[in-house]
């Protein structure tokens, strides 16, 4: 039921040197499918990332963060599905070490140079027994099947690539990512993994994983939950013969930061394009605010609210639900009549209600439309904000009422 959600093809998905991928078949939650990815990654490469602020983050994101903290080169990045070793306690940071440990001998390197990282159901303990033996039969997969390894609930794949140059070199950027529900940003919303061979060190890629962040996967909401698992990696392999990116002023650092927004944009809308049940993609941009905060904070509002979702699904212009999320969405000394409010190119609201030449009609048609623009003009300043979501229908209660069984 994804929305306008069309699959890159595995030739579309260029490889990045420095980057080796695996895939296995566990049977953690279902036989027969992948749900183990290995990424490998050579000597000389920088890793930088970004995590759920969830308090009751998962075993794997607690090890990670620790393996990143502790400064050492990152040699394997290792992800299960269908078990998100959360909720786990000390046995479940045990069993995330014990995978470490076990890829870390494959691969001879220390355990501290891998990171784990899970998704799937939560308060189970992870079968790292499953686990453990299925990592020596892995083999190798390109980017494509690497994104199928880690879906749960997902459709279908999210991938993409950029190809660019600095300073005349060439430089590829492919990344995956996965995530149908559970999506509302404290951090990132879901698992992604973008790699580049451009050469950037360890301070600039921990910026630049947070600046894309903020514009890509911390711009997504589909149901208002944040997971225990969320986790945003990039991968710097430095292969690529460009120069080194070592300062935000870096005349390179700009048009690189560009492509991977471009790309993480991309996975971010994929992921709210294939929300659980979806059949809307929605738009929310929210102008002329004081602030870029205000503004995310009034998008979000409307972007979360289940009666705008279930009126977006109905295709019922019942569009005094947006009006009602903006006045609560905390910005005490908002004008009311002021604002505009718009539905792609219908004026809805002006002057602190209805437009007086808004007809129903139109807004039915816009409603209608698998894609839709929420437009809120705040005209009190020059900050703005984005921020996509999906409409609630019936599916998206049966596929959460039926996930564990």
């Amino acid at each position: 039921m994804a929305v306008n959600l069309n699959p890159a093809a595995a030739e579309a998905l260029a490889a990045v040197a420095g980057v080796d991928l695996w895939v296995a078949e566990a049977g953690i939650k279902k036989p027969g499918r992948k749900d183990l990815l290995v990424i490998r990654l050579d000597k000389g490469n920088t890793v930088a990332g970004v995590f759920t602020q969830n308090r009751f983050c998962a075993a794997p994101v607690q090890i990670s963060k620790a393996h990143l903290e502790a400064g050492v080169q990152i040699r394997a990045l290792v992800v299960n599905t269908g078990n998100a070793n959360a909720g786990t306690g000390e046995a479940g940071r045990a069993n995330a070490l014990a995978v470490c440990r076990t890829l870390a001998e494959e691969l001879d390197c220390a355990p501290e140079q891998v990171l784990p990282f899970s998704t799937g159901v939560i308060l189970e303990p992870l079968p790292v027994d499953r686990i453990t033996a299925a990592l020596p039969g892995r083999r190798p997969a390109n980017w494509l099947e690497a994104a199928e390894a880690i879906m749960t609930t997902d459709t279908a794949p999210k991938a993409g690539s950029r190809q660019l140059a600095l300073q005349g070199q060439a430089v590829t950027i492919t990344g995956i990512a996965k995530g149908a529900g559970m999506i509302h940003p404290n951090m990132a919303t879901m698992l992604g993994f973008i790699a580049t061979d451009a050469a950037v060190t360890r301070p600039v890629l921990n910026q630049l994983v947070r600046e894309v962040a903020d514009l890509s996967f911390n711009s997504i909401t589909v149901d208002g939950d944040t997971s225990t698992n969320d986790s945003f990696m990039l991968i710097s392999t430095g292969k690529s013969g460009a120069p080194l990116i070592d300062s935000p002023r870096h005349p390179d650092y700009a048009v690189l930061k560009a492509a991977l927004v471009d790309l993480a944009i991309e996975l971010a809308q994929a992921i709210v394009r294939d929300g659980e049940g979806a059949t809307k993609f929605i738009t929310v941009q929210v102008d002329g605010g004081r602030s870029v905060a205000e503004c995310k904070d009034i998008a979000y509002a409307i972007a979360r609210s289940p009666l705008v979702k279930t009126a977006f699904f109905a295709s019922d212009p019942n569009l005094g639900r947006l009006l009602a999320a903006i006045g609560y969405a905390g910005v005490s000394d908002l004008d009311v009549d002021r604002l505009e409010l718009y539905l792609d190119d219908v004026l809805v609201a002006c002057n602190g209600g209805r437009n007086p030449a808004y007809r129903e009609e139109d807004g039915q048609r816009v409603m209608q439309q698998p894609e839709i623009r929420v437009r809120v003009v705040l005209n009190r300043g020059a900050a703005s904000a984005t921020v996509w979501t999906c409409d609630f229908s019936y599916e998206y209660v049966r596929i959460n009422a039926d996930y564990r069984s």
